[in-house]
């Protein structure tokens, strides 16, 4: 972090721990720091891989830029130098470490060290900027980085409480825009057009229209970085490659800008809340496979009037308020002179050839005749940026003139077979063409196979899939030339390897399967591998793995929802509703539930010969749990009572009970509610629970049991069942259903006038939450510690917590029931017997406030506001 006070990241923004050491030397110690890390809820950023065959220097060095604190660890070896480097990746990741980056280096005391690590460590010493200690085991290392990260991340929030301007706030939605790993060539004069348009008011929606492989994403991202001091509330990214239903459009909006389609709102009216008097840039990106969705956007402009929207897309959107840009090509030469070669080699074009040569080849030098010949290549590649990058990934073994050789063999011979496509998607696919033939036919199989993968998956999911797929190569080598031939991208999501294909490839891998006759069985391979993942981790959501279980979930979210979309497609709807089943925390956790609830109603459309009985009552289920908040009727309470008797029936306890409590639900939301019947429905729900050990469920429905009692006024026997709820959560372990239930049971507590034990329990749940990076437990639990704030008449604390939760409702748009809103009336007391005026004044300051900010502040117990 740099600029002004070191900030405090949101939930949402958990700071990144680079660490930098050996990998098979130090295996053991990287585990250690691994554990340290997680268990202070950062984010570890690792290379798992292995060494390559040239050094990723502008890979490392962007994880570098993204992360926020090096942690150097150092034994005896000084690393592999790669051809062409004079260093070591070890040593080069110190070095391209950001300056005001701070750095916690180890040393393994009585290390026999090779001389040049003895150099570096020498230099390290020397470093002011540095700070070094030793250690003898991989355990007394772990004890030694949590307790440094610790010391840090306190200085760091004392720090933050210093003034600074406003703009050095790490804003949550800009932060979002992907953090691109190389630098954009040539689109200088595009980046200055499309700002421009997005200076004038008038410009609502702006189409990036092109092929595919002509840059729009990367352009969209540049565009997104310079237009941000333009909208002051934020720009977010948002990926709609993974988004095949137009139906989740909104939702995944929503999602980008923290709106969880889950509430008593409908989802436009929540949006509409959400981004009220916000002026944002939103980034929608591939939105070609969801034209039927291009209305949708129309009605954006009336639910957020001051959003703009910018939009990559293959074609053409043609709704009101429309504004195309086409992107074009690189120049391949320059337009004062189109014949002249030598004017040539300073082209755009050229530039990005070079420089992506340079990648892979350090030691490459361009000479007059190489140039000439790279001039041709990108020529012959008709300026396509993808074309040129997977050409250029082939210099680690080629040279320029054998690269054009094989283009002028093979290129018109591709591109001659695949008329039907628009001219430059042929120049394109022939360049695919020809980049995989230069694979070994394993590697082209794995590379086929994984097209039917989503982007962002994991090793482990690759290494199960190849089991299914019986794969007869080296796995790590393969995904290592893969990613070298820029044909696989690898990424670090919290010090886990992960893998996307571009979509251009992924096409053509997923042809290259038809043609083979092998796209069901690799789609059936991949829906086996997650269907796996969801039944392994779906087993640790309800107890104490849930944080592991949902961080893994959280990682191949988007392949997980294309296996059961795969599932539903091919008539597996058994095993799409099983998958489903299994994951309702997840879902629940995650505002995800929608989805699931899209997927269900395709299931519930089918004919009931093809659907059995516990399926299309499991559908029943999640569309009702969707509906219960938004469109409750005594209607859907039979429909959830009659699912629960059919998965009875079934001989599914746990699923039949869920329904049946959640019957209990439906019926205190219908209109006209009948109390006592609900209770019933929920004590027979929380008896079944019990019997099943399934404290989260049990939990829940004394969560809802507890409430009727708060609606009768009987706060006595509310704390009870409260307190119960608590405990039943705590016995499985469940963070999720406890921290609700400690919610409540704080809220009673504070009823009752014991306010150092409602602080207490609230503190619990806001450090649950902020753990599960849950925005709206962390509200709840602001209100709780402001209307205790307010009883003890600390007017600034209570107005900056009010005012920061007030600001998470409205940005995430979830809300309580009013019957349950509670804190309010405790600042209105506050305001009536103080100063009014001073504690409005102290609200709004919190509403500046991002999420983890307000939590920090609030657990330190008191003190001034940080700053903003």
């Amino acid at each position: 972090m740099s600029g002004g006070a070191p900030g405090i990241r949101t939930p949402d923004q958990r700071l990144r721990v680079f660490v930098s050491s050996t990998l098979r030397e130090l295996e053991a110690e990287r585990r250690a720091v691994r554990g340290a890390i997680e268990r202070l809820r950062l984010a570890p950023v690792m290379f798992e891989l292995g060494a390559r065959p040239h050094p990723p220097r502008e890979l490392y060095r962007a994880y570098l830029e993204q992360s926020d604190v090096f942690v150097g660890i150092y034994g005896e070896r000084y690393g592999w130098i790669a051809p062409g480097s004079d260093v070591s990746g070890l040593e080069d990741e110190y070095r391209l470490a950001p300056p005001g980056m701070p750095r916690l280096i180890y040393l393994r005391e009585g290390a026999d060290r090779e001389p040049r690590l003895d150099e570096l460590i020498g230099r390290i010493e020397r470093d002011d900027a540095a700070s070094y200690r030793g250690y003898s085991t991989p355990a007394e290392l772990a004890e030694l980085v949590e307790a440094d990260l610790a010391t840090l991340l306190a200085e760091r929030f004392d720090a933050s409480r210093d003034p600074a301007p406003r703009g050095d706030r790490v804003d949550l939605l800009a932060a979002r825009i992907p953090s691109p790993y190389t630098r954009l060539v040539g689109r200088d004069r595009e980046v200055a057009e499309l700002v421009a348009l997005l200076d004038d008011r008038d410009t609502r929606l702006i189409t990036l229209a092109g092929p595919g492989g002509i840059g729009k994403s990367r352009l969209a991202i540049a565009v997104a970085e310079a237009a941000a001091p333009r909208f002051p509330d934020g720009t977010a990214f948002v990926a709609l490659e993974n988004v095949l239903e137009p139906g989740l459009l909104l939702p995944t909006i929503g999602y980008a800008i923290g709106v969880r389609d889950a509430g008593e709102l409908p989802l436009e009216e929540r949006l509409a809340i959400a981004l009220e008097g916000r002026r944002m840039l939103l980034v929608l990106d591939n939105f070609e496979q969801l034209g039927a969705a291009a209305p949708v956007l129309v009605r954006l402009f009336t639910i957020a009037p001051l959003v703009t929207l910018l939009v990559t897309s293959r074609a053409v959107l043609r709704v009101r308020g429309e504004r195309v840009f086409e992107v074009p090509p690189l120049p391949t030469h320059d337009p004062a002179a189109p014949e002249s070669t030598a004017r040539a080699r300073e082209a755009p074009a050229v530039e990005l050839f070079v420089e992506r040569a340079r990648a892979v080849k350090p030691d490459f030098e361009a000479s007059s005749a190489s140039l000439d010949t790279i001039v041709d290549i990108c020529r012959a590649l008709d300026g396509l940026p993808l074309a040129i990058e997977l050409a250029a990934a082939r210099m680690r073994v080629l040279t320029p003139a054998a690269i054009l050789r094989r283009l002028d063999r093979q290129l018109p011979l591709l591109v001659d077979a695949s008329r039907d496509l628009p001219p430059r998607q042929r120049t394109l696919r022939a360049t695919i063409d020809w980049s995989t033939g230069l694979l070994t036919e394993p590697e082209r199989r794995v590379l086929r196979d994984l097209a039917v993968f989503s982007p962002g998956f994991s090793l482990p999911s690759i290494e199960a899939f190849a089991e299914l797929r019986g794969w007869e190569v080296d796995l790590y080598a393969a995904l290592e030339t893969l990613v070298d031939s820029s044909l696989l991208e690898q990424s670090d999501v919290d010090g886990e390897a992960v893998f996307s294909m571009l979509a251009t490839v992924r096409e053509h891998g997923v042809e290259r399967l038809r043609l083979d006759g092998e796209e069901p069985s690799a789609r059936a391979a991949h829906a086996a591998v997650y269907v796996d993942l969801a039944r392994r981790e779906g087993r640790g959501l309800g107890v104490t793995g849930q944080r592991h279980a949902v961080s893994r979930l959280n990682l191949e979210r988007g392949n997980l929802r294309t296996a059961v979309r795969q599932l539903v497609a091919l008539g597996d709807a058994d095993t799409a509703a099983d998958v489903a089943w299994r994951l309702f925390l997840y879902w629940w956790i995650g505002g995800y539930l929608v989805e699931v609830a899209l997927w269900m109603e395709e299931v519930l459309a089918r004919p009931d010969d093809e659907v059995a009985r516990r399926t299309r009552a499991i559908a029943a289920f999640f569309v009702g749990w969707r509906d219960l908040w938004t469109a409750p009727s005594l209607e859907l309470v039979r429909v959830l009572a009659d699912a629960g008797r059919v998965l009875d029936e079934e001989g599914d306890e746990l699923g039949a009970t869920m329904v049946t409590a959640t019957a209990g639900l439906a019926e205190i939301t219908a209109p006209e509610p009948d109390l006592g019947r609900a209770a019933a429905r929920l004590e027979e729900g929380a008896r079944r629970f019990r019997e099943l050990r399934a404290g989260w469920g049990e939990s829940l429905a004394l969560v809802a049991l507890g409430r009727i009692a708060v609606l009768t006024g009987d706060l006595e026997g509310a704390t009870a069942r409260f307190r119960g709820a608590v405990e039943a959560a705590a016995s499985s372990g469940d963070r999720f259903t406890a921290s609700i239930a400690t919610h409540h049971l704080g809220r009673a507590r504070l009823f009752a006038g014991a306010l150092d034990e409602a602080e207490r329990l609230y503190r619990d749940a806001l450090e649950t939450s902020v753990a599960l990076r849950h925005d709206e437990g962390i509200a709840y639990g602001l209100e709780g510690l402001a209307a205790a704030a307010a009883e003890r008449d600390e007017l600034e604390r209570a107005g900056v917590l009010a005012g920061a939760a007030a600001a998470i409702r409205k940005r995430a748009a979830v809300f309580d029931a009013p019957a349950f809103v509670f804190h309010t009336r405790y600042l209105d007391a506050l305001a009536e017997r103080s100063d009014a005026a001073a504690l409005r004044a102290a609200e709004e300051r919190g509403r500046e406030y991002g999420a983890l900010e307000a939590a920090a502040f609030a657990l330190a117990g008191g003190g001034a506001a940080p700053s903003v």
